[in-house]
């Protein structure tokens, strides 16, 4: 795999990964009582975006290493895919 695919499969699974992470933790402003004027009431009182993107990071990394290893080692090749899901070749 290139760097500049590498780094095009880590900046998608970064992506994918920040949207499955961003609902983690949230209360929202109607949960915590304090409903700012002006603004809907299932806002977040504390997004905490910063120990978001940290997550997103993490466990992105973890699921691109997983992801490359299987791809370097060949792991899984196109064989056993067919296999698993019973396609005629």
């Amino acid at each position: 795999m290139s760097l500049a695919t590498a780094i095009a499969v880590y900046f998608i699974i970064w992506w994918v990964v920040l949207f499955m992470v961003l609902p983690w933790g949230v209360r929202s402003q109607e949960e915590g009582g304090d409903v700012v004027g002006g603004s809907d009431p299932g806002a977040p009182a504390i997004p905490r975006l910063w120990w978001k993107l940290v997550w997103t990071t993490v466990v992105s990394g973890v699921v691109f290493a997983v992801g490359a290893s299987i791809y370097v080692y060949r792991l899984v090749t196109l064989d056993d895919l067919i296999i698993l899901f019973g396609m005629p070749r």
